[in-house]
């Protein structure tokens, strides 16, 4: 328990802190005052003002803020719009997209940054021949008995050449019987199995694969700098990919959203990351910053994607929507938010706990 409540704390800590971040220092540099460089959302604990920025420590911990003089925002607050020339409605809009984007923008640079560090640290896993290197656990190859050194060589019969020729046959196989046959200490076994149909993304797109739990032996090939960043680059493009087709699922009607999960589950998965080992909840952190940064800008109110939305309008129109327009967009905005919010909750508790 200690160390999901640690690892959980560490994970969400360092997103909400680099995305504030983003929004924090693109402001300052387009010349907009900053009120409030909250780490969680009201009420405040504690903290210090700074110049004009109150740098605080806030009680609800799923979140933070930065709040600019003279936006409105998840505050609601319109008493303060004075027209200053500091204040955010006064600035041009390029200067007020960039000060929304930072945030975002800051969570994928996180995301390439982790990726490119883990392959400089770890290498690049690359098959190093038809050998099983890996087992898991409660898949139907385990509880054949397959164990890591063993090599397939049939599947219903057929001879099998190659890991790539053995991998698409499996993953064609979706909750269907098939019969693998196998080398084990130069002893040749067989058995019946059924495969398991789990999703997962597949040229683009997410489809239903049969899995046996089994990966390949890897050799861990050492790249250097520029390699590890197009690394980086790649894995964030393939995960934002993933994400964008889950959620495109979810509208749909495709998946269920029982299957949307929340500060529990985001928990639970951290804590066992990090007992699988400090990379693999920085490899967490970064899957995770980079659904922080695609769901924000999703054009919702409340969201950088809301405010990025207001601002096109402006751009367009060449005029603001009114301030009370603004703040009732903004209240349908949050109470949606809220909504989602409960909802993902006890989502949340009946996954994990029932």
């Amino acid at each position: 328990m200690l160390v999901t409540i640690l690892a959980t704390v560490f994970v969400l800590g360092v997103l909400v802190f680099i995305h504030e971040f983003g929004h924090f220092i693109a402001a300052k540099m387009v010349g907009i005052r900053v009120e409030t460089f909250s780490i969680g959302y009201p009420p405040r604990l504690f903290g210090k003002k700074i110049g004009n920025t109150d740098y605080c420590i806030s009680a609800i911990p799923f979140g933070g803020y930065v709040k600019m003089a003279g936006m409105i925002d998840e505050s609601l607050d319109k008493e303060g719009l004075k027209g200053e020339p500091w204040e955010f409605q006064s600035k041009p809009v390029p200067h007020r997209m960039a000060a929304i984007l930072a945030g975002p923008l800051m969570n994928y640079v996180l995301a390439i940054a982790i990726f490119a560090g883990l392959v400089m640290f770890h290498g690049i896993g690359e098959i190093s021949g038809d050998r099983i290197g890996s087992v898991i656990p409660d898949f139907p190859a385990t509880k054949a008995g397959i164990v890591p050194g063993d090599r397939i060589v049939a599947i219903n019969g057929e001879k099998i050449d190659s890991w790539d020729e053995m991998t698409i046959i499996i993953h064609n196989l979706p909750n269907r019987n098939i019969t693998l046959e196998w080398e084990h200490e130069g002893t040749i076994l067989s058995d019946t199995m059924t495969t398991r149909a789990e999703k997962a993304p597949i040229d683009g797109d997410i489809r239903e694969i049969g899995l046996v739990g089994i990966g390949p032996e890897l050799t861990m090939k050492k790249v250097g700098f520029f390699s590890a960043v197009g690394y980086g680059f790649d894995r964030t493009i393939y995960l934002t990919r993933l994400v964008y087709v889950s959620l495109k699922m979810l509208v749909s009607g495709q998946e269920s959203l029982k299957s949307i999960g929340g500060p529990v589950v985001i928990a639970k998965l951290a804590g066992e990351s990090a007992r699988s080992g400090f990379g693999s909840l920085l490899a967490f952190m970064a899957f995770l910053s980079l659904n922080l940064a695609f769901l924000n800008i999703l054009p919702i109110p409340a969201l950088d994607g809301g405010h990025l939305l207001f601002l096109l309008v402006e751009a367009v129109t060449r005029k603001p929507l009114s301030t009370k327009v603004r703040v009732v967009i903004q209240q349908v905005g949050m109470a949606i938010l809220l909504a989602l919010m409960v909802f993902v909750v006890i989502n949340d508790v009946k996954n994990v706990f029932f």
